[in-house]
C-alpha cells in the first residue's frame, strides 16, 4: 500500500519547521520511504490551501489511501500522529515534493 501525504504550512516560522521535521523523521523511520509527501506553503500558494480546505497551519493531510484523514499541529506526537492517520507501518522509497 502506498501513502500519499499533504503537509500546509505558513513559511518558515517555528511551527512550519517543527511539523516538517518531526513529519520527516516520522515518515523515515516507520515507513523506510513508501510514501509521497508534498509541502505546500499557504503563504506563497494561498490557493492551494483554499482548495485544500486549509483553515490552520501546519496541518497534515493523507491523501492516500482514502478516504483522507487530517491532523493539525507541530506532529511532535508520533504515535497519536499515526492513530489519528490509521497508519501502519512500511517500507519503500520516498518522494518529497515541495512547492
Amino acid at each position: 500500500m502506498e501513502y500519499g501525504f499533504r503537509l500546509y504550512v505558513a513559511g518558515h516560522g517555528p511551527n512550519s519547521i517543527r511539523a516538517i521535521s518531526n513529519l520527516r523523521r516520522l515518515l523515515d523511520s516507520e515507513f523506510n520511504g513508501l510514501y509521497t509527501l508534498q509541502i505546500i506553503d499557504a503563504l506563497k500558494n494561498p490557493q492551494l490551501a483554499e482548495e485544500g480546505r486549509i483553515l490552520a497551519t501546519p496541518t497534515l493531510v493523507r491523501v492516500l489511501p482514502p478516504p483522507e484523514k487530517r491532523v493539525i499541529g507541530d506532529l511532535s506526537d508520533r504515535e497519536k500522529v499515526i492513530s489519528a492517520l490509521g497508519l501502519t507501518r512500511l517500507t519503500g522509497i520516498a518522494a518529497i515534493e515541495e512547492r
